[in-house]
């Protein structure tokens, strides 16, 4: 069978990066250069700008679904070149390098993939420079006027350097694909990617009405908000930080940071507490922070990537995460959406989405209208935090369907009881379910019917379920808030003692985890754990064998001595989460454990939206441990859908799945 690597250059006036492929291939698209190779043959490039027409042969194998097309990031070039042809490229056709390098732990980005395998072939610096310059219409235009000067003869000499950059990334993606297949991507992942692929391009839809009106009564109250500042303070930009420092000096408050922690921080401080302008400190920090509010700017992402048919695709990022394989958001970030906790949800969501029509007034002078009528509403709340719970509800159903959303239960706390056979966890997920409690009764030796919803014993039993379960200490507790608790740290330290000596099983894992990686690592060989789990040290990669049978990748181990510690210490080459850049990681037990966990609950998921979409459904969104089914009203039921979720998984026998759904006539939670 051939296989055809392409690259492509294209042009739109719409943003790729805030908009998405799907909406930068509507309106004015263009593709200019397709560079592809067969095999190990000579790379060639096609100049559609200049008019080179693409050979038959050529077009009949880009169609063909028996020639198996290699990019990297397929999406892109299988995306564009369906829109060039207007017909529909399966994601069957195409392999995604990106992915495959993704899978074994390699960084994103074709560059950054060349550097970490540290190939002779590298991709070109000057191409990002290269791309800027022909994302201007003027500069193409001028490379096919008829004109004569020596801009244009810049214009074409960057041209052949475009078309240079174009081969060369053929090139790269071509070598880094050889090395990858040392290492096979499963039949499976290329499965799920194909799945991916087909829920980004059916995209969601979105209530263009809420959507607009959202944004309208946002602006209009923010506009409020900047007048009322000007007018408590004086200044004439209240969102410049250094104009707010100079008014809060002003008033006996020196302030080195206005993020939103350190504004938390300042308002509890005793200088601002004792400070006789308290009261108007506090308005007008509160004012700010309703200001900058950053969550209502997903309205405006969402009307920037929305298709023509007022659905919104590609939200996903296949293998986003690739220490596990989890996907990540793309565009709106559907991830990390507020949660809706107003209680007339429904009526707030039809006077937003129903108010304001396009004759509603909008010049300054009418500004306190349109504020009152939020007052009268929302009895005082600002709409800022009420815009910001309706996000989820822009997103809707087309005509005659609504949603089934449903979600697994506790999913990353039963695999872990799972995998450690923590009985008396099991026990609980397997009758009625209330961990933070029974955690709370383990943990502190209480009856656990004396432990209420509101109870103190339980808010500590969940704090310790989110925080310690993955060798978390006192830190990971107050990262989830612990201090906001009224908790002191000899409280904290006790909490941990506590759980780990009530999860005895959990805390050997991590210890059987953590050697058996050691293990594996120094003496280059294959160690097995219980549960069908394995370390695997394979050409210079720890590899941990998951149930599945998917790996997760580790690149270039080492294990070091800490003699102040007394133990050994794990590093590995990967993608630093806060700089993004590739470095040496160092890891341990629990946070193995953690990967371990999660990976699997990406598969439990990869599993039930397989056997969703083999009954028939079709999956718009999924979030976390959450799937969003787009179903035909009259059809199936909820109970079908959690049935389906939780038939019981063929790798992982005796684990107890349990789902929780119910439709709705928009997204919410």
């Amino acid at each position: 069978m051939k296989t055809l690597s392409i690259d492509i250059e294209t042009y739109s006036s719409i943003d790729l990066t805030k908009s998405g492929v799907y909406k930068y291939t509507q309106n004015d698209f263009e593709i200019l250069l397709i560079a592809y190779a067969y095999d190990d043959e000579e790379i060639k490039i096609i100049d559609l700008k200049n008019n080179e027409k693409i050979p038959p042969q050529l077009k009949k194998d880009i169609l063909d679904e028996n020639v198996i097309k290699t990019a990297f990031n397929a999406n892109f070039e299988r995306v564009c070149l369906s829109k060039y042809f207007n017909t529909y490229l399966s994601p069957k056709m195409f392999r995604c390098t990106q992915v495959h390098a993704l899978y074994l732990g390699l960084p994103h980005g074709l560059d950054n993939v060349a550097k970490s395998l540290r190939l002779k072939e590298q991709k070109l610096e000057e191409g990002k420079s290269l791309i800027r310059f022909f994302m201007k219409k003027e500069n193409l235009d001028l490379l096919t006027s008829n004109s004569e000067s020596i801009k244009k003869d810049e214009v074409i000499k960057k041209y052949e350097e475009f078309k240079k950059y174009c081969i060369n990334d053929v090139r790269v993606e071509r070598s880094i694909r050889k090395v990858l297949e040392k290492v096979k991507l499963p039949e499976s992942e290329q499965k799920l990617w194909e799945l991916d692929q087909e829920i980004n391009d059916r995209g969601v839809l979105v209530d263009t009405n809420l959507l607009k009106n959202a944004i309208y009564y946002d602006n209009i109250f923010k506009s409020n908000l900047i007048e009322k500042l000007k007018t408590i303070t004086n200044i004439n930009n209240p969102k410049s930080n250094n104009q707010m420092k100079d008014y809060l000096k002003s008033l006996g408050v020196e302030v080195n940071s206005l993020s939103k922690e350190s504004v938390g921080d300042l308002l509890n401080s005793d200088e601002v507490q004792n400070n006789p302008n308290y009261e108007k400190i506090k308005e007008v920090l509160d004012l700010r922070a309703m200001l900058n509010k950053t969550s209502t700017k997903k309205y405006e992402a969402m009307e920037r990537c929305m298709c023509d048919d007022e659905r919104i695709r590609g939200l996903f990022q296949f293998y986003g995460a690739n220490r596990t394989g989890r996907w990540a958001g793309r565009l709106v970030q559907v991830q990390n959406l507020p949660q809706n906790k107003m209680s007339n949800l429904e009526e707030v969501r039809e006077k937003i989405r129903n108010e304001i029509n396009t004759n509603f007034p909008s010049r300054k002078k009418d500004f306190n209208y349109d504020f009152n009528i939020n007052s009268y509403l929302y009895n005082q709340e600002n709409l800022s935090d009420i815009l910001s719970q309706l996000i989820r509800t822009t997103f809707i159903p087309k005509k005659n369907h609504r949603f089934i959303i449903a979600d697994f239960s506790a999913i990353e706390a039963r695999i872990i009881a799972y995998l450690s056979d923590e009985k008396w966890r099991i026990d609980v997920f397997n009758t009625h379910g209330k961990i933070y409690e029974a955690s709370a009764s383990k943990m502190f030796k209480v009856d656990i019917n004396e432990i209420t919803k509101e109870s103190e014993l339980r808010q500590k039993g969940k704090i310790a379920e989110l925080a310690l379960g993955y060798q978390g200490g006192v830190g990971a507790l107050v990262s989830m808030g612990a201090y906001n608790m009224n908790l002191c740290e000899s409280e904290l330290i006790e909490i941990v003692r506590a759980f780990r000596s009530s999860n005895t099983n959990i805390v050997k894992l991590w210890n059987t985890v953590e050697k058996a990686f050691i293990e594996a690592v120094n003496n280059k060989s294959i160690v097995h754990i219980d549960k069908n789990i394995s370390f695997i040290y394979e050409g210079n990669i720890l590899f941990i064998k998951l149930p599945s049978g998917r790996r997760l990748s580790y690149i270039r181990p080492k294990i070091d001595y800490n003699n102040a510690f007394n133990k050994s210490i794990i590093t590995y080459e990967g993608v630093d989460s806060t700089t993004k850049k590739n470095t040496r990681l160092t890891t341990y037990g629990g946070k193995l454990v953690e990967n371990i966990v999660q990976a699997i609950a990406r598969d439990v998921l990869g599993e039930a939206m397989m056997n969703l979409r083999n009954k028939g459904f079709n999956i718009v969104m999924h979030v976390h441990d959450e799937i969003v089914l787009e179903v035909e009203n009259g059809v199936s039921s909820v109970e079908e859908v959690c049935e389906i979720m939780c038939k019981e998984n063929r790798y992982l026998k005796g684990l107890k799945l349990r789902a929780d759904g119910f439709e709705s006539n928009y997204y919410k939670k």
